[in-house]
């Protein structure tokens, strides 16, 4: 078994599924991929909550922009995301919001046009792309990049590169790219954090977690990317 794919395993047999982008339709997870670019999830759903359940691309679209901006306000920055959801929403309508349009395209053509997208950068294109629509692209964040760059695994520098590496190494199933990010999400939270918790964690055993402080950190602490 490959490595990552048995720190997977490990990780999956700890957490479980943990049934994660929380979302009641495509749109909302669109919505809540660009919210939380620089904030933490919590202050999504408080901004998600304000739309008191009419959450629609025809409302965003047509909402006067400051009251979309009043809307979203508690997931911060929220002038330059009320532009970035005009902009998105956009793009979405222009499939007519057809789910099924959408995933009838190859995955390369879509996630190049969201690339476009004012606002859409690689983390948020893949959020898209996977929970959204179920394409297997694998999504890389800091999280991802801490725990890479502390096991370690070489798996590049750059955001591409790492979610080159993980997409040759993994199964190439949408399912186990959700799992996978979502496990990775949850374990830095509880123990690969920016200092270190290794008690209990399930990667203990085999994590090189006894490196200087300084090359633990270093990929985590250099990974630049549009988000």
């Amino acid at each position: 078994m490959r490595k990552l794919e048995k720190i997977y395993h490990t990780l999956y047999s700890h957490y479980g599924d943990l049934d994660w982008w929380p979302a009641d339709t495509p749109f909302e997870v669109v919505v809540g991929a660009v919210l939380t670019q620089n904030t933490a999830w919590t202050n999504v759903e408080k901004a998600i909550e304000c739309f008191e359940g009419d959450l629609s691309a025809e409302r965003i679209l047509d909402l006067p922009m400051e009251e979309l901006e009043e809307i979203i306000r508690p997931a911060g920055f929220y002038r330059q995301k009320a532009q970035y959801l005009k902009a998105v929403t956009e793009w979405f309508l222009g499939y007519d919001g057809d789910i099924d349009l959408i995933k009838s395209r190859p995955l390369a053509d879509i996630r190049s046009e969201l690339l476009q997208v004012r606002g859409v950068g690689n983390e948020t294109a893949d959020s898209i792309l996977l929970y959204a629509f179920d394409f297997p692209t694998f999504v890389v964040d800091a999280y991802t990049m801490r725990l890479f760059g502390r096991f370690p695994l070489d798996a590049g520098k750059t955001y591409i590169e790492v979610k080159n590496f993980c997409e040759r190494e993994l199964p190439q199933d949408a399912e186990v790219y959700k799992h996978f990010h979502a496990l990775i999400v949850q374990n830095g939270k509880d123990h690969c954090k920016k200092k270190m918790a290794c008690a209990g964690c399930p990667l203990e055993g085999e994590c090189g977690k006894l490196y200087p402080s300084e090359a633990i950190c270093y990929h985590a602490n250099k990974f630049k990317y549009m988000i």
